[in-house]
């Protein structure tokens, strides 16, 4: 089966690491894969080299006549390599690949409904039009097929959770990475991985770091870096880190402060780890929360506070936390869970 995936940008993020698992495993199943997206990005390193590479000039996250330069190179794509599915991620590619690609092949998953309910609701009349124009549409987190749902797209709607690799057996980082930066043995680390964008409140995330400056905890942010000021002695950014996931190896707690989100990788990734999580109360955050962690309401801060201090000083629950995450990865969110409803997808599909 030749199987295509197109998302609009190849930096590394949630939907990006979708794509690299899957594609991973239809290779080992003896799929033909190819991958399109712009032309930079890290993904592109990250992808197995058996992966054939499509990069798409003029591919940008912003809306312009550009996109019709863009709408004329997937049309190419497809006629060069005529695939059996296409699985389209992301909400920009969502509306041109259903634009040019025939209906019946499309397979398009939504990585955060609410991306597009909130933030750029403009484009969601555009979504209600293009809803028949797939064989099926995915979200990512039951908040979103409940959320689609309401919005009025019905038909051919599936739930399939994101999964990834059992990253936490093959102990990739050997030495410590924050191991410079700690006052001693004691010292706890609480990690976040995200990007440095307005909705994953790194001033939330400061805020709460400040709370324990007498305490002996650092805050470390794994994201893209820019010259954050003015932030608290005990923040520390460390940018972009390849294969970041690993560094919750070494992590205390994972936390993701949020104004919104779907069902995120970075906190999957640590439950992969057996890390406790505090993050905030939306999306579908609370689905990979059950006795292995805390939801926080509207960012409050005392809470996120108590909960931490709780979480660290009570070593007996702290270790009944980090057991039931490493379960909750086990029975729910590892790749062989995911890549299977999706092939069963793509089967369908293929045998028209």
């Amino acid at each position: 089966m030749k199987i295509l995936h197109v998302i609009t940008l190849a930096e590394l993020g949630g939907a990006q690491s979708v794509i690299i698992n899957l594609a991973e495993r239809s290779l080992q199943d003896g799929d033909e894969v190819f991958v399109a997206s712009s032309e930079h990005g890290e993904m592109w390193d990250i992808l197995n080299p058996q992966i054939h590479q499509i990069k798409i000039k003029k591919l940008k996250h912003s809306i312009g006549f550009a996109d019709l330069l863009v709408l004329k190179n997937l049309y190419s794509i497809y006629k060069k390599i005529k695939p059996d599915v296409i699985h389209l991620h992301s909400s920009k590619i969502g509306i041109l690949g259903r634009l040019i690609f025939p209906a019946s092949k499309i397979i398009y998953t939504i990585h955060g409904f609410d991306s597009i309910r909130i933030r750029y609701r403009k484009f969601l009349p555009i979504e209600r039009m293009l809803k028949s124009k797939c064989r099926a549409i995915v979200g990512v987190s039951k908040y979103d097929v409940g959320n689609l749902k309401s919005e009025g797209i019905t038909k051919n709607v599936h739930i399939i959770q994101n999964g990834i690799k059992d990253f936490a057996t093959d102990f990739l980082v050997k030495k410590d990475p924050f191991l410079d930066f700690k006052e001693n043995d004691q010292t706890k680390i609480v990690l976040s991985i995200s990007r440095l964008a307005p909705p994953k409140r790194f001033d939330v995330f400061c805020n709460v770091a400040e709370k324990f400056l007498d305490e002996n905890t650092l805050f470390i942010w794994i994201g893209n870096k820019t010259e954050e000021k003015n932030i608290p002695k005990n923040v520390i950014l460390l940018g972009e880190k390849k294969e970041a996931s690993h560094f919750n190896q070494y992590a205390d707690i994972a936390v993701l402060f949020s104004n919104y989100e779907g069902l995120p990788m970075s906190l999957i990734e640590a439950l992969c780890f057996s890390k406790p999580i505090v993050a905030s109360d939306v999306g579908g955050i609370s689905e990979l929360i059950n006795g292995n962690g805390a939801l926080i309401s509207n960012n409050d801060l005392q809470e996120i506070q108590k909960t931490i201090t709780f979480m660290l000083n009570n070593q007996n629950i702290y270790d009944k936390f980090a057991k039931q995450s490493r379960k909750i990865f086990e029975d729910r969110f590892n790749v062989e869970v995911m890549y299977n409803k999706y092939k069963e997808l793509y089967s369908c599909i293929g045998r028209k």
